[in-house]
């Protein structure tokens, strides 16, 4: 027998029209960030980063590929991984659909990663992917836009990260088990896993220069994760008790 509140239609009516008003103004509210993102200062990239892609070694400007603004997702897929984060791997299962339509509205969506590119190339093929991925494995970009730490950092603590620096050293004992279930789906040690960190950065390119726009981190990603806005309008909503993410063809090895 269900747990769950029962009512009528007119109940649920009454409900609805309440809920309709408060959707809106989340609406309203997101327009209203979205436009106060836009108006954030342009800051200029003063270094020479450096990637390598299935072309070649790139530029930051290389990867606007004729386009004007460029969107980087920072995947967690560090050196040391065999496969890519899950959750990562589960916001990039909805970059394929979307790349195309960005693409030809002046917007360049990359993924990067510290891993070397022929790991990132293996990845991408197994999971069906043709989205561009850079390795930033040779450079700073990584650490100087706070994906990315050094064994010393996570040993010392203190660490940046969502624009909030951290006060503990990082070790096994206190990751949760969410995490460390994680790393071993990505084939990594859990503190070489947690060195990586999910984030979005976003660029411009004006008249030959590269300006760094805006960086979102941890739940500021929410947005682009497509998997939860549906399971946010599902019933039971996002329903989790524990570790449920796999990278999309491992769900039958896991019910097995």
């Amino acid at each position: 027998m269900t747990m769950h509140r029962i009512g009528t239609r007119q109940q649920w009516l009454a409900e609805r029209l309440e809920l309709l008003d408060a959707e809106k103004a989340l609406t309203r509210q997101s327009d209203e960030l979205a436009k106060r993102r836009q108006e954030l200062p342009w800051v200029r990239v003063e270094k020479d980063y450096r990637f390598d892609t299935d072309e070649g070694s790139a530029s930051l400007s290389d990867l606007f590929r004729g386009r004007s603004q460029l969107l980087v997702y920072h995947f967690m897929f560090g050196p040391d991984y065999k496969a890519g984060c899950p959750s990562c791997s589960s916001i990039a299962d909805g970059f394929d659909g979307i790349a195309v339509h960005l693409a030809n509205h002046d917007v360049m969506l990359w993924a990067a990663s510290r891993a070397a590119l022929p790991k990132l190339q293996a990845f991408k093929q197994r999971m069906g992917w043709s989205f561009p991925w850079a390795s930033s494995e040779a450079g700073d970009f990584n650490y100087d836009f706070n994906v990315s730490i050094t064994e010393e950092q996570q040993r010392k603590g203190g660490v940046e990260y969502n624009y909030r620096r951290g006060g503990h050293p990082i070790t096994e004992v206190t990751l949760p088990p969410a995490v460390q279930e994680h790393a071993a789906l990505a084939g990594a040690d859990p503190k070489a896993f947690v060195r990586e960190r999910p984030g979005l950065s976003a660029f411009v390119l004006e008249e030959g220069v590269v300006y760094h726009v805006y960086s979102t981190y941890a739940r500021g990603l929410d947005g682009l994760w497509g998997m939860y806005q549906w399971l946010d309008r599902a019933p039971k909503g996002r329903n989790e008790t524990g570790s449920w993410l796999r990278h999309h063809d491992s769900y039958a090895q896991a019910a097995e």
